[in-house]
């Protein structure tokens, strides 16, 4: 009698188990037509993996030392940061979307540009859910944020950060830096083997080569479809061959990456680094990584600026927990502490007139650092971002145009 008795109790609960996951699963697929306190309930106690670039350290403070507790203290939320390869991401969901997997490992993705066309495109992404965000409605201009690289957002992504590219030097070492890209040649010429870029492979070395779109070509012509990639090219391949001789190893070889020509200017090999976040030399100054005498210029064709966002992947298998996680980072305290630039440093989605008097206070007076341009100079130098069949041609076609190029 004890055996039967202890066998129905086991069959009990497993049917108890069985309909909590099956109401678990049904809740998260419905999360988005729920209230936002129920979506909270629901993620409370859960893990939320979160795939990012880790490239960067002042980044991966914030969100391991500030964020992380943050999100544990309010919301009872592990977040576990995971850095990423975006290509074996995207590919990864592609394998998964192929084969019908509907419960994957990827909670909250951090994509913008070409990666996200590819997602959109290949059907790799959750919902239309920014929308049903209470930060996001409450705390930002939302016609900002309608298009990531000439892609339509249709919701599918949130907006977490805005950044300028900037070229970062050693003010002991280049006394007047150069303002346009005439006299970037010439200063390369005059000083051979201190400057060199990324590849064209990496996103940071892409965004220098699409600054030369700009400088020899019309505006309203880069942005028209019908433009003949081939024919706007020109002048910046000629451009490119005329400083090769002249940089790193006589342009016989670039860096892989970013951080890559960051260690080479931290060695004292180059004078010059660059990158896509006008705030981000203060980090690596605070570390001793960078010389205190970094400084930030920007030539005078402009200053591409662009948004990046945060997706959730179709098959995540917490997306209360994902939302409730987005909602956190886009609030005016994250988005902060965000600015803060011996962290991150970046400049915040949010509009600062939607803040209240105090809180718009502390966003003003945030002190990013002498390595910071003037908020000024940056709006007046804005560029909006190329539309992304520009990236993949410049990665296909600098190779064959510049590297092997005789």
């Amino acid at each position: 009698m004890k055996k039967i008795l202890n066998l129905l109790m086991l069959t009990f609960l497993i049917f108890i188990t069985a309909c909590g996951n099956e109401n678990e699963e049904i809740e998260q697929e419905n999360v988005l037509d729920l209230p936002w306190k129920e979506v909270e309930q629901i993620a409370a106690g859960t893990e939320v993996r979160m795939f990012m670039w880790g490239g960067d350290e002042g980044i991966n403070s914030y969100i391991d030392h500030w964020v992380a507790p943050r999100i544990e203290e309010m919301y009872g939320i592990t977040l576990i940061r995971t850095p990423m390869d975006i290509q074996e991401v995207l590919q990864k969901l592609l394998t998964e979307r192929e084969v019908n997997q509907q419960s994957g490992t990827i909670d909250i993705i951090w994509l913008n540009g070409e990666n996200f066309k590819n997602a959109k495109n290949n059907e790799l992404l959750w919902d239309s859910f920014s929308s049903s965000l209470p930060n996001f409605k409450t705390y930002t201009d939302d016609t900002q944020y309608e298009f990531d690289f000439g892609t339509e957002v249709d919701g599918l992504e949130a907006p977490w950060g805005k950044v300028q590219f900037v070229f970062n030097y050693d003010e002991e070492k280049v006394a007047n830096p150069p303002t346009s890209f005439s006299e970037l040649k010439e200063w390369v010429k005059q000083n051979p083997g201190k400057f060199t870029y990324p590849e064209a492979e990496d996103f940071t070395g892409n965004a220098f080569l699409r600054h030369l779109f700009y400088e020899f070509n019309d505006h309203n012509l880069l942005f028209n479809d019908e433009t003949n990639l081939d024919d706007v090219s020109e002048e910046v391949w000629a451009y490119l061959n005329d400083l090769k001789p002249y940089l790193w190893r006589n342009g016989e070889t670039y860096p892989q990456s970013l951080a890559q020509l960051d260690q080479l200017y931290s060695q004292g090999e180059v004078y010059m680094t660059m990158g896509y976040n006008e705030a981000r030399a203060e980090s690596l100054i605070e570390s001793g990584t960078f010389p205190s005498s970094t400084r930030s210029f920007i030539l005078d064709v402009g200053s591409i600026g662009n948004s990046h966002f945060l997706s959730i992947p179709f098959n995540s298998p917490n997306k209360a927990g994902a939302l409730v996680v987005i909602n956190e980072l886009l609030s005016p305290e994250a988005q902060l502490k965000k600015m803060d630039s011996s962290m991150w440093g970046e400049s915040s989605v949010l509009d600062l007139s939607k803040l209240d008097d105090e809180m718009k206070r502390q966003f003003e007076e945030v002190d990013r650092g002498l390595s910071v341009l003037d908020p000024e100079i940056l709006q007046d130098s804005f560029l909006p971002e190329l539309p992304t069949d520009y990236v993949d041609f410049i990665k296909e076609k600098w190779l064959f145009e510049v590297v092997q190029s005789q």
